[in-house]
């Protein structure tokens, strides 16, 4: 439901806010009560809402919009049954009222019962003079099943109504996206734009699918498009830089992301990428200070950060660059990324205990990528901590149950600590499965290779 607050409906708010304030009871037609109780609603002020429902109900008692109203407020409040009741009421003095079945199917789909709730949608469909309204309703619900074939289809149908819904625009491509679709979402909105040639949100889509296609040039005329249509859209000036940079026109990807600067709040992304273009062009001062700029516009950007370090990386700069990444992990310090490149330049600094502290936060955080493990048990077996090192691996072996590189190390680990059997089994696995990769155990356990027992299974 909704209602245009036009200035009676905004008077009719004020007079109900200042009759609140001075505790007085004051008289409003349901229409009124209509228009205040959506308004809360809308502008997400709950409280004021079921005020405005309840007081509109005492002085309106059979308005069933004020009721659809309030069983809507139920539903928010997550008090099911009492909205059930009031829409089984309802449903007995209307039941081809749509608005009815579109409540029930809200609450079905707050309970996670998403096939009901489309069945009562298909039924509002059939009685709304607000169609595309529905459409879009159902679409949802299948996008909360992740059927995003018919998800798309309903969308389609929403769009074809009303050809400004540019959500149900979104939601279309979304679902082409989803489905790795791209060359079927291009057609679509091809297809749009021969009715809407003028869609900026259109063509920036097109652009998008071309970019992700690799096609950049279709790309770049498809945002040149958007911006002839709305020469104000900062996205498009956006997307269009990120092609040319792909297409290594560096200054005027430049010139697209300064225009966005321009036209609206400068934002981290536009930051980040003049920083990246900089540095492409080897101005090494420009490329720091929009690094900078990106990380104090939005800190918890962890790219901003990233970039940072690997500019001073790049410049062999590690205590700088380490700086940077310490002060990222104050910031943020459930970031894997950050822990990563931490333990790395404590690694180039020999600062070995703080290097494996960064690979053990790192796997604490959910990296488990093959080169953490096999990086943090190299530390450690610098560090003397063989049993440390044997339980990384063998957690490490969980995740890559047939990696030379582990079984190596394995059996190196174990040789040291004695445990011959497990030494001879890790060795074997290794051995058949990559026997090129033993110098790893002439390179990190060096005695173990020399000992008889390694030359006797080697040969």
């Amino acid at each position: 439901m909704q209602f245009e607050l036009n200035g009676d409906g905004f008077m009719s708010i004020k007079k109900f806010e200042l009759m609140l304030k001075s505790n007085a009871v004051g008289f409003f037609d349901s229409e009124e009560f209509e228009q205040i109780v959506e308004h809360y609603l809308e502008s997400g002020k709950m409280n004021m809402a079921r005020k405005a429902a309840h007081l509109g109900l005492s002085q309106h008692p059979s308005s069933v919009t004020i009721k659809l109203l309030q069983a809507e407020i139920l539903v928010f409040d997550n008090e099911f049954d009492k909205a059930h009741e009031i829409l089984n009421q309802l449903y007995e003095l209307q039941p081809h009222n749509s608005e009815i079945y579109i409540q029930k199917a809200n609450i079905f789909s707050k309970t996670d019962e998403h096939e009901k709730a489309v069945e009562l949608l298909k039924k509002a469909l059939e009685l709304t003079e607000d169609q595309a309204d529905v459409y879009n309703l159902i679409g949802m619900e299948y996008l909360f099943i992740e059927d995003y074939k018919q998800a798309k289809e309903n969308f389609i149908s929403c769009l074809e109504l009303d050809d400004t819904d540019y959500s149900a625009l979104y939601n279309i491509i979304y679902c082409f996206d989803f489905l790795k679709e791209h060359k079927g979402a291009i057609d679509f909105l091809n297809q749009f734009l021969n009715n809407n040639p003028y869609s900026e949100v259109a063509w920036h889509q097109v652009g998008k699918q071309n970019f992700d296609l690799k096609m950049y040039d279709k790309a770049l005329s498809a945002f040149d498009f958007a911006i002839i249509s709305d020469e104000l859209f900062v996205g498009a000036y956006l997307e269009k830089g990120k092609v040319l940079e792909k297409l290594g026109k560096y200054n005027e990807a430049i010139e697209n992301y300064q225009i966005t600067l321009k036209l609206d709040d400068p934002t981290s992304f536009a930051y980040l990428r003049l920083g990246k273009c900089y540095e492409k062009l080897g101005a090494h001062e420009l490329a720091i200070k929009f690094f900078k700029k990106t990380v104090k516009e939005d800190p918890l950007l962890d790219k901003g950060w990233i970039a940072l370090v690997d500019y001073y990386s790049t410049q062999l700069n590690y205590q700088k660059a380490l700086s940077y990444i310490e002060k990222a992990t104050e910031i943020d310090e459930e970031n894997a990324l950050y822990w990563i490149r931490y333990a790395k330049l404590n690694k180039k600094l020999n600062f070995f205990e703080e290097s494996e502290h960064g690979y053990r936060r790192a796997i604490e955080l959910g990296n488990y990528e093959l080169d953490t493990w096999l990086e943090r048990s190299d530390i450690l077996l610098q560090l003397g901590e063989i049993e440390a090192v044997v339980s990384n691996l063998e957690h490490g072996l969980e995740f890559y149950p047939e990696d030379a590189e582990i079984e190596y190390r394995l059996a190196g680990a174990y040789f040291k600590t004695n445990d011959l059997i497990k030494a001879r089994f890790h060795l074997q696995n290794a051995f058949k499965n990559d026997p090129e990769c033993i110098v790893l155990l002439e390179n990190l356990y060096p005695q173990v290779w020399k000992s008889n027992e390694v030359q006797s299974i080697i040969k």
